[in-house]
């Protein structure tokens, strides 16, 4: 753990090595400056953020991020991913945790109109919105590009998604009524990263029989990159959302988790969530050599696991997550 980052008390904090499993440097597509200028164009299009600040933002993060993610596919399967993380980030950017803890009823009825849309009707019940016209535009397009049943996992998810950030808005106020086998259980999904994992193949070309989804090493893989995802996030993001906070000792993050649990102080729990995420970026290394080593979906899942994994550790150095 020889990395640090600097927290709002300006204390080094370790932060996991994982360069021994994901050591980089990660490729990028040769379409990434188009990714950016396209999510730009499409945020425009749609207005999702509030300002031409948050607009560059985030186009610039997602642009880049997105060549990270999927540097093999191809430029307008980039956009429609572009575009789907846009999205979810400006979604829970805007209705989720703090918002969502000051009126949940509100984020409740914004999501069924979304959970209306993605069921396959037409119209949202409620007023049309920015939101609800660009999810609308994403469905289709995902709609004539994926097979039904690709199309089918990708909305499940989705669901799953909105779910997570209406849990996490729902405890955003009380974290500390959160156990680590909640958190464990439902960080993939407020992370976003099971959605970006089930875009791989739509995106790549390949598609898992049911009998490898269910095989063992591919479900490690996939757990372990969720994890890492969530946990590395968290640590990054710490130092911005502590100063954001607004009551209460806790924040809903793994770090806090940690102090609570084993009682210690926040250097200690970043040295033991560092622990963590090494272990599990180790796991996933593993899975992703085994299943590398013959042809067909099994290694191209493994690949694209690889540079899912790799796309998240490249965000956490993002100007997004410094104070």
């Amino acid at each position: 753990m020889n990395d640090a980052i600097r927290t709002h008390s300006r204390a080094a904090l370790p932060m996991p090595d994982l360069r021994g499993s994901f050591p980089g440097p990660f490729p990028a597509s040769t379409y990434a400056d188009d990714i950016e200028r396209h999510a730009t164009r499409w945020l425009r299009t749609h207005p999702l953020v509030d300002s031409e600040r948050a607009l560059g933002a985030l186009s610039q993060i997602t642009g880049q991020g997105v060549a990270r993610t999927f540097p093999t596919a191809g430029r307008d399967d980039l956009f429609l991913c572009a575009d789907l993380f846009l999205w979810l980030t400006a979604f829970d950017d805007a209705h989720g945790e703090a918002t969502g803890a000051r009126d949940p009823a509100r984020l409740a009825r914004v999501i069924g109109d979304c959970v209306h849309l993605i069921a396959g009707h037409d119209e949202p019940p409620g007023s049309p919105s920015a939101f609800t016209d660009a999810l609308g535009d994403l469905l289709a397009r995902f709609r004539e590009r994926a097979t039904p049943v690709q199309y089918l996992r990708l909305t499940a998810h989705l669901r799953d998604n909105l779910f997570g950030i209406l849990w996490e808005a729902h405890h955003f106020n009380r974290p500390d009524d959160i156990t680590m086998r909640d958190y464990r259980a439902m960080r993939p999904h407020t992370v976003f990263v099971r959605t970006v994992i089930a875009t791989g193949e739509v995106f790549l070309g390949y598609e898992l029989s049911e009998a490898e989804r269910s095989l063992a090493p591919v479900r490690e893989l996939e757990a372990a990159v969720a994890d890492l995802a969530g946990w590395i996030n968290d640590l990054a993001s710490y130092a911005k959302e502590t100063r954001t906070a607004r009551d209460g000792p806790w924040t809903l993050n793994l770090p806090s988790l940690l102090m609570r649990q084993h009682d210690c102080d926040l250097e200690e729990a970043f040295r033991l969530a560092s622990r963590m995420c090494e272990r599990r970026a180790e796991v996933a290394a593993a899975r992703i050599v085994e299943l590398s080593a013959g042809e067909g979906p099994l290694s191209d899942h493994a690949q694209a696991l690889k540079s899912v994994a790799s796309s998240y550790v490249w965000h956490i150095r993002h100007s997004r997550y410094q104070v």
